[in-house]
């Protein structure tokens, strides 16, 4: 694996996509202070002291020399508001992603934005397979992960769809419409700075989507 793939800073239309660091843990928990973001996913927000603890896990990557853990918290350029954040769990043949944004900042697409800055990021890397775990009633991250171009299979964990797109297609075509949701992709690690709709195992975050 590249060495920047889970370190390198990235750019969004509206959102800097910055590594994750125990300093951001204030930050970041008020943004997702909202009980409702965890509809789908159980659990409570996080205080500021178990964010930043969890930041910190993170920030330190996987114990596993088989997969990689990249996680960004989200900037908003416009006011420098932290308003969210994208993760990915990268293993030699797929990357699976999360993503989650604060109630004040949704509906504007920026889950999308985000989550779109991130693949484009591991598609020029190489990654083969992009994949998403999400509860089925989660309509608005699936809005996101179609929007990304992935497609629910007929695979399940945990009660959660598994949502797939093969990278290496010159032209994943897709769905552009339907980009106004973010809610979460869970993250792909039970060790996540706030729920979402995808997986990592055994301690990253899980994936989800949040408007």
């Amino acid at each position: 694996m590249r060495p920047d793939l889970t370190t390198a800073e990235l750019r969004g239309e509206r959102l800097d996509l910055l590594p994750i660091a125990p300093g951001h843990a204030d930050e970041l928990a008020a943004a997702l202070a909202d009980p409702a973001l965890h509809a789908f996913t159980g659990g409570r927000p996080a205080t500021a002291e178990e964010t930043r603890a969890r930041c910190a896990r993170l920030a330190a990557g996987s114990p596993d020399p088989a997969e990689a853990w990249g996680n960004w918290v989200l900037r908003l350029r416009a006011d420098g508001a932290l308003v969210g954040y994208v993760q990915t769990t990268v293993r030699p043949d797929e990357a699976e992603l999360a993503w989650v944004v604060g109630t004040p900042w949704q509906h504007r697409g920026l889950a999308t934005e985000a989550a779109r800055t991130l693949l484009a990021h591991l598609t020029a890397a190489g990654v083969p397979t992009a994949v998403a775990h999400i509860h089925p009633d989660h309509h608005a991250s699936a809005h996101v992960a179609r929007a990304l171009g992935l497609r629910p299979t007929a695979r399940t964990q945990d009660g959660e769809t598994r949502w797939q797109a093969d990278l290496t297609r010159p032209d994943p075509r897709p769905d552009l419409h339907g980009l106004t949701t973010e809610r979460a992709a869970r993250p792909t690690t039970r060790e996540t700075v706030e729920p979402s709709a995808a997986r990592r195992r055994p301690e990253p975050p899980r994936s989800t989507s949040c408007p």
